[in-house]
């Protein structure tokens, strides 16, 4: 390969990798991003009303109502709903968005747990964030490797960034990658779309340069199993910017020993360097 089309295969990469890493900032500080949240409220059978939303909250085995005071209004898909409305019973790592006003109202189920997590526009997270430092893109940090399915999912219970909350997930296999002249495998879970894996995990940077926690990383699966591991593209979660997350913790086995000094690094909100 010649010189020149080195340079332009590496201006290609950047380009992709600078185009991923704006729409990752995009979603996060979005006017209903991650950054947006101003409460994390755990439901039970006790009545509750909270500061940044109307309503008295509860939850049971009928699922999640609220009970909405004279002159207090949400719309929830598109209807406007007054008095007392049921969200039912919500699916694991599901929830509905409720508008009020400028804001909206994430009603959601995690670890087994429903929870109320408002989402303001002036949440001064989000009016004061400035974007993610991340290391440099560099190709060599996109290395091949190899998804091998499990015979069947595996149930795997994972931490997560809220003490005491535990995740499951069924992982379907692992992915296989060399490394600096060694060998790792990595527990894949589902992605949000089919045919795509989240990995979660952690490496010799984390707590040092790269959030202490976790990062993940999105893999595209092929036929042959044949896929690309791209650490540029490790990116933080949630809990990296704000304590107002339930983020899975990476299983005991996606701890790498080896330092991973590309992705995003801590979050300037956590104390990183630009």
């Amino acid at each position: 390969m010649t010189a020149q089309a080195t340079t332009k295969d590496t201006q290609a990469f950047t380009e992709e990798w600078l185009a991923w890493h704006r729409a990752q900032e995009e979603r996060l500080a979005a006017p209903h991003g991650f950054l947006a949240i101003t409460g994390l409220h755990w439901l039970d059978e006790r009545p509750q009303r909270f500061p940044d939303a109307p309503g008295t909250w509860r939850t049971g085995a009928d699922g999640v109502t609220v009970t909405l005071a004279d002159g207090e209004e949400l719309v929830v898909d598109g209807t406007p709903v007054r008095g007392e409305h049921r969200f039912g019973v919500l699916p694991e790592r599901g929830g509905v968005d409720a508008v009020w006003g400028d804001a909206v109202i994430e009603v959601a189920r995690r670890g087994g747990n429903d929870i109320v997590r408002p989402r303001h526009p002036d949440a001064p997270l989000r009016t004061a964030f400035t974007g993610t430092p991340a290391y440099a893109p560099d190709p060599r940090w996109a290395v091949a490797g190899r998804y091998l399915a499990f015979d069947k999912p595996r149930p795997t219970t994972v931490g997560a960034a809220v003490e005491g909350l535990e995740h499951v997930y069924e992982a379907p296999g692992h992915i296989e990658f060399a490394l600096q002249g060694r060998t790792f495998s990595l527990t894949a879970f589902p992605g949000s779309t089919p045919g795509r894996l989240m990995v979660l995990f952690t490496d010799a940077t984390s707590g040092v340069t790269t959030y202490a926690a976790n990062r993940v990383l999105t893999v595209e699966t092929s036929a042959d199993g044949s896929v690309v591991v791209d650490f540029n593209r490790a990116a933080n979660l949630p809990c990296a910017y704000t304590d107002l997350a339930t983020c899975p913790l990476p299983p005991a086995e996606n701890r790498l020993p080896v330092a991973i000094e590309a992705g995003h690094r801590i979050p300037r909100e956590r104390g990183g360097a630009a």
